[in-house]
């Protein structure tokens, strides 16, 4: 008798859960030897104090809403100028005069929120006028409306750069705009730019693209054997559709399997050894925190952007491309190849750093925004890194 295609769909899962095991096994050895040496209560008491003390993720400002094209319900912050600012900080940062009028937008990445830039909102928070905001289905905004019910439709990155483009209606509807995109989050700024030129052009004043790609995602290793990741890569849609289907049963398997995921995360986010343990915890929250539903319906988008057209768009804009050196989820060849299509962009390779590189070295990435906004007409003058930029 013939295989069903459910039989087929969780067979070939079994099969891409093996190899994506094999392929994960140097990862996961760290967290055996760890898992033989520190006893499992021990581990989960340690993930609740990191969550009690770490002070990332907490800063919040006045949150607003804004409707998609399709009706999903898009969540941002904004953090406005203050009025009152301590006179002697604000001249450390920005000279003698106040900062233009600018308002500088925050982009994150997939499977995280707008917490991500937790760093370099401290910094810039209260000096200039900062919108964060969440992309569909992640963080405080609600679940994808297209991406749900019978006539469900995959989610593209040509979405996401509509869904920027409404929240930037409601949240920033006037005056200039710097562009801020880590990730998929570049990804939506670009979609925006190949969607609406004219907006960006009387618009957008200076753009940064945080270890993002214009395309050819395919091609990425993630630092595994090629033949294995290909293999993988064939069947692992359709093994993501079939786990999405039972949220509820894979969520508390990534529960049970938490020790070796949070091996994963690490690997995968950061490069250097010493990452602060609390911050390592904290993306390891934001990534858990996205339903495994989510995570499916997204990652096929991936595949198909190219967005490498859209890129000139910024030709005569400040551009920042920063990338960590050993990302190994959007390599630094693709903010290479971003910079090489914008001459004039200031191209940044942070060394030893990973994907979640504004996580990693808060100083730099911040560094070289404050640089973009000066470079904009945003702020007069040189902009220093700041002690506070670490601590939040």
């Amino acid at each position: 008798m013939g295989e069903s295609s459910s039989t087929g769909t969780w067979r070939r899962a079994g099969f891409a859960g093996a190899a994506i095991g094999v392929l994960a096994a140097g990862a996961a050895a760290g967290v055996a030897v760890e898992r033989l040496t520190v006893g499992r209560s021990v581990r989960q008491k340690a993930r609740l104090a990191l969550d009690a003390t770490g002070p990332y993720g907490g800063l919040r400002g006045t949150s607003g809403r804004a409707l998609a094209d399709d009706g999903t319900v898009l969540y941002y912050e904004v953090d406005e100028v203050e009025a009152d600012a301590a006179p002697a900080r604000r001249r450390r940062l920005f000279g003698r005069k106040e900062p233009a009028p600018v308002t500088v937008v925050f982009s994150h990445g997939y499977c995280l929120t707008q917490d991500s830039w937790h760093f370099q909102r401290a910094a810039l928070r209260g000096l200039v006028r900062t919108v964060h905001w969440d992309q569909r289905s992640h963080g405080r905004s609600g679940q994808g409306v297209s991406q749900s019910g019978p006539d469900a439709v995959p989610v593209t990155i040509d979405r996401l750069g509509r869904d920027l483009r409404s929240v930037l209606d409601v949240a920033a509807p006037e005056g200039p705009l710097v562009l801020v995109g880590h990730s998929m989050g570049g990804m939506t700024i670009m979609a925006l730019a190949e969607r609406y030129p004219e907006f960006v052009r009387d618009r957008v004043v200076g753009v940064a693209f945080v270890g993002t790609s214009a395309g050819k995602l395919g091609e990425v290793s993630y630092g595994l054997p090629i033949a294995g990741v290909n293999a993988v890569r064939r069947v692992l849609p359709g093994v993501l559709r079939a786990l999405g289907s039972q949220a509820e049963l894979v969520e508390r398997g990534r529960r049970a399997t938490a020790d070796l995921f949070a091996g994963l995360i690490k690997k995968y986010s950061f490069a250097s050894k010493d990452v602060d343990p609390a911050v390592a915890r904290f993306a390891e929250r934001m990534i858990e925190s996205t339903p495994i539903d989510v995570v499916a319906a997204f990652y096929p988008a991936f595949a198909e952007h190219d967005k490498a057209a859209a890129l000139p768009v910024f030709r005569e804009l400040p551009v920042l491309a920063l990338a960590g050196d050993h990302d190994l989820v959007t390599p630094s060849s693709h903010t290479e190849a971003i910079a090489d299509l914008l001459p004039d962009a200031e191209l940044v390779i942070v060394p030893d750093g990973g994907h979640l590189v504004m996580l990693e070295h808060p100083e730099a990435v911040t560094d070289r925004l404050a640089d973009l906004l000066v470079r904009a007409g945003a702020v007069p003058g040189t902009v220093p890194v700041r002690p506070e930029s670490r601590n939040g």
